[in-house]
């Protein structure tokens, strides 16, 4: 293994010859200069992996010393070695960029922690996590096999994702194998779960968890406040994971008041969950109440553009209060924009919600773009690039404005989706929808053990096509293909992002309330 290799910058090198001494008997290897420019020659000339750098040295200061490297090479750390404790110097020393700063005197005890820090922190972090991880592996798989409820549920898919995100830096293939086993056992157990309590859930409500059509009865309307708007965001196919990545930058700005979560209706697709959610009815209720806005799956038209139609009769029937609301969809950068230009006017309106739908348009055109494929081939990437997204967003700017406001922010989703890995063959007749993920019709021919089965769609609250039309939703990680074609559509569809059926991903959904920091 190659030595760690350090530069060390003071005009009085010769009193830390003890320091100096003990680090290269512990195998590390040390340049030894007694200025700052010394220190920007050797700098140039040698490949370090860590800098020490004294901060009052002739000629140029440690904090001279340390511009010119940063610019030279930003990603090598530098720590800054003084005896000035004065807090401008720290500011300054912050500002640019410093990675750390030790006080003299200097303890040999201190460098090599701090060296271990900067040098070891990886492989360190990467042992204790690993281990970690296997300690808990085992009590999370018998807590899973328990009969778990639907609050127990969200507890465990939030433990594998704190151990999936924990372990998504960590260059260790043996563990991220060991947990996509463990991910791919959960969802076996949560799709029996789901198949053996759904329709009861729907049944009886008071049962089972806040599901779509109870989402602004139970969690907005009771949030709100006069003399307070409350903004509505909901980010089309938002995954709990990808929430966790863009709450980082949000928390800049926001405390989260509350990390809660809902259920996602079946199926998990727009059309029925997003306007389960606006209507505060189900799919069933709204063909029934809005016979001329509701679309079936075999209807000619959009299934999503009656939404402020349906939050405008949901807010009268349910909310019963005289309030001003809004609702804006927003698909292409022009309309975001346009939100942010005039977001100053929703001040003025008691609930205001928004529909962002990148990251819906981001699944499918990873279904059908090369290029976007290959950015987000796995479940890292895929949140990487939603929080690229965020960060360079119209939507991030809209919330920096409102944190300084009295306001209260939601932040939500109306389904996740799931990484598709395994092709399970159906037959229907030409009426058969599209979506991989779930399928309604009449003479179905499927594979049972790879599906949930609604013989009578009324029972889920589902509207029903004809006398004989069947709802069959896949389970785990499974894809619907047909059998012509069948080898195309698997190296078409494979390792996509999907939703309609049934997973932790595409059912358990984030929904975040903030109140600003400035407040």
């Amino acid at each position: 293994m190659q030595k760690t290799h350090i530069l060390w910058a003071d005009d009085e090198i010769e009193f830390l010859k003890p320091h100096i001494l003990l680090l290269e008997q512990k195998d590390y290897k040390v340049k030894t200069v007694n200025n700052g420019a010394d220190a920007v020659e050797a700098f140039k000339s040698e490949p370090f992996d860590l800098v020490f750098l004294d901060e009052n040295m002739p000629g140029l200061t440690g904090l001279e010393t340390l511009n010119i490297l940063k610019s030279i090479n930003p990603s090598i750390p530098t720590v800054l070695v003084t005896k000035n404790e004065e807090e401008h110097l720290m500011e300054d020393a912050i500002g640019a960029k410093i990675d750390d700063y030790l006080i003299k005197p200097v303890n040999p005890k201190q460098i090599l922690l701090t060296i271990k820090k900067f040098t070891e922190n990886r492989r360190l972090v990467s042992e204790r996590t690993s281990m970690a991880y296997q300690q808990d592996f085992r009590q999370l798989g018998m807590r899973m096999n328990d009969d778990l409820n639907h609050d127990e549920w969200v507890e465990a898919y939030k433990k594998l994702l704190y151990w999936e995100l924990s372990l998504e830096k960590l260059e260790d293939a043996g563990m991220h194998e060991i947990l996509t086993m463990q991910k791919s056992d959960a969802n076996l157990l949560f799709s029996k779960f789901i198949e053996k309590n759904y329709l009861n859930w729907l049944k009886n409500p008071d049962e089972g968890p806040i599901l779509s059509h109870q989402l602004f009865k139970k969690k907005v309307f009771p949030k709100m406040e006069a003399e307070k708007p409350t903004f509505f965001f909901l980010i089309d196919n938002l995954r709990y994971d990808q929430w966790k990545v863009i709450n980082e930058v949000i928390s800049d700005y926001y405390r989260v008041e509350e990390e809660d979560s809902y259920y996602s209706i079946l199926p998990t697709a727009t059309q029925y969950a997003r306007n389960a959610i606006f209507s505060g009815l189900t799919p069933l209720e709204m063909e029934k109440r809005f016979p001329k806005e509701w679309q079936n799956d075999d209807d000619e038209g959009g299934k999503n553009l009656y939404e402020d139609v349906f939050l405008a009769d949901q807010v009268k029937r349910i909310y019963r209060r005289d309030i001003k609301h809004s609702y804006t969809k927003v698909i292409t950068l022009e309309q975001g924009r346009d939100v942010l230009e005039n977001i100053n006017k929703h001040m003025q309106i008691d609930l205001n919600v928004f529909v962002y739908n990148f990251v819906d348009m981001l699944s499918h055109a990873r279904t059908d773009m090369a290029m976007i494929r290959e950015l987000a081939n796995d479940e890292a990437a895929y949140r990487s690039l939603t929080l690229s997204w965020f960060e360079h967003s119209p939507l991030l700017e809209v919330l920096k404005w409102l944190s300084q406001k009295n306001v209260r922010v939601i932040i939500t989703t109306d389904h996740g989706t799931i990484r598709v890995r395994k092709p399970s063959k159906i037959i229907g007749d030409r009426n058969t929808n599209t979506n991989l993920r779930y399928k309604q019709g009449k003479n179905l021919n499927f594979i049972e053990k790879d599906v949930f089965i609604i013989k009578n769609p009324l029972e889920a609250q589902l509207p029903r096509l004809n006398v004989s039309s069947t709802f069959v939703f896949a389970k785990e990680d499974t894809y619907f293909v047909y059998p012509n074609n069948y080898n195309h559509f698997v190296n078409h569809f494979s390792g996509t992002f999907q939703h309609g059926g049934i997973s932790l991903e595409e059912m358990i959904i984030p929904f975040i309330t903030y109140s600003p920091k400035q407040q």
